[in-house]
């Protein structure tokens, strides 16, 4: 893929400090610390290593990453190796996609208490996909979940949203059989809306009486029991939104679709169009209409506060694994499934071969002749100034 021609540390190069000046009193640690670790990334700053072809004998020194999450830039070797290890705890099935949205009013209480809200949209969108997969009026089956969190619209103002992955299918209450979908979208829409709304009122109804979320700035108001139950009634008067898909293929579909939304950040550097140091322009789907594309422009400030807002806490966990698929039963339970899957007449869906292995096994190529390059020597920050030949990757 070729470099693109703006990126987001361009941006915060000429107008990152502007930007701190007006936002720096409502900026946590964890935005600054992404804010330094992008503005550093790839530069002398952080040093850098040289690296060798063993088939021709080519070098070059490249400058080291940050590694922040929310870079840009750093998010494709972390993808791959996370696409590695999943490849092996595949079906050999298809999979289903749904999404779960929570109404834009809840932004607010979003941004004063993003712990505690992703937290809550994780357990909510997960109990009711394993709630209603487990009532046999529906499936009558323990199903497997990777659920995937964004916080982002294409306009990249907060927009949390649960993306999940779900084999087609689950394992019988006794685990003796493989039990498969009776629904072309796997689980009915309407019934997993009103579930999955009632249990995430109900919990933030808990965090409330519990004086748990925090209630100040936009939402001070919310401190009142009265007015937080009448926000409470009025979203639950309305649908929320629930997005399934059909069934998409099999394990080799399911990483492509995972590695489109494992490790993505607010917007990628090759969605950016043009930056005149004063405005920033870059492609969006308007979703609302269609999924239209267009062009949008906003002023670098605003570009980058929009980009902050989607700063997780420390430590957060952003891709979670939930019924069988949950890190206590993994082992164990694909195992079984493979075996009752195996034992069924239905032909399998195409199985993995080893090619995603075998594409993300060396990242860096040597531009000669092809060859995996390798690292032969580190340097430091202070050493790479005194360094004449460099060659960034």
């Amino acid at each position: 893929m070729t470099r693109p021609p703006f990126e987001v540390a361009d941006i915060l190069h000429v107008q990152g400090d502007r930007f701190l000046d007006r936002y720096r009193s409502s900026f946590g640690f964890q935005q600054l610390k992404a804010f330094r670790a992008i503005l550093r990334c790839r530069t002398a700053a952080l040093g850098g290593h040289r690296d060798a072809c063993p088939s021709c004998g080519h070098q070059a020194i490249s400058y080291n990453s940050c590694r922040n999450r929310h870079c840009p830039k750093c998010q494709t070797q972390a993808r791959q190796r996370w696409l590695t290890a999943r490849e092996r705890e595949l079906l050999t099935i298809s999979y289903f996609h749904v999404v779960f949205t929570v109404p834009h009013e809840l932004n607010v209480l979003a941004l004063e208490n993003p712990r505690l809200f992703y937290d809550l949209l994780f357990t909510a969108s997960a109990q009711t996909l394993l709630e209603i997969a487990m009532d046999r009026r529906h499936l009558g089956a323990e199903i497997g979940v990777i659920s995937i969190l964004h916080t982002w619209g294409q306009n990249l103002l907060l927009h949390p949203h649960i993306h999940c992955a779900i084999p087609a299918g689950g394992l019988s209450p006794d685990h003796r059989r493989w039990i498969r979908p009776r629904y072309p979208f796997f689980l009915p829409v309407k019934v997993l809306s009103r579930v999955f709304r009632g249990k995430f009122l109900a919990g933030l109804k808990r965090l409330h009486r519990r004086n748990q979320l925090c209630c100040a700035g936009p939402t001070a108001g919310l401190a009142d029991p009265q007015q937080f139950a009448q926000l409470l009634r009025r979203l639950h008067r309305h649908d929320w939104i629930v997005y399934a898909k059909p069934a998409f293929g099999g394990p080799m579909q399911v990483l492509r679709y995972l590695g489109r939304y494992t490790h993505r950040v607010a917007i990628s550097n090759h969605r950016l169009l043009n930056f005149d140091q004063e405005r920033v322009t870059f492609r969006w789907k308007d979703y609302a209409h269609g999924g239209k594309q267009g062009k949008m422009t906003l002023g670098a400030t605003e570009f980058l506060r929009r980009f902050f807002l989607h700063v997780l806490p420390r430590g957060f966990v952003r891709i979670r694994h939930f019924g069988f698929l949950a890190n206590r039963w993994r082992t164990s339970r694909l195992a079984l499934s493979r075996q009752l899957l195996s034992s069924n007449s239905t032909p399998p869906v195409q199985a993995v071969t080893g090619q995603a292995s075998s594409e993300t096994s060396s990242l860096w190529h040597c531009p000669r002749c092809g060859a995996a390059m390798i690292v032969v020597q580190r340097f430091t920050a202070a050493e790479l100034s005194t360094c004449s030949y460099f060659d960034s990757s």
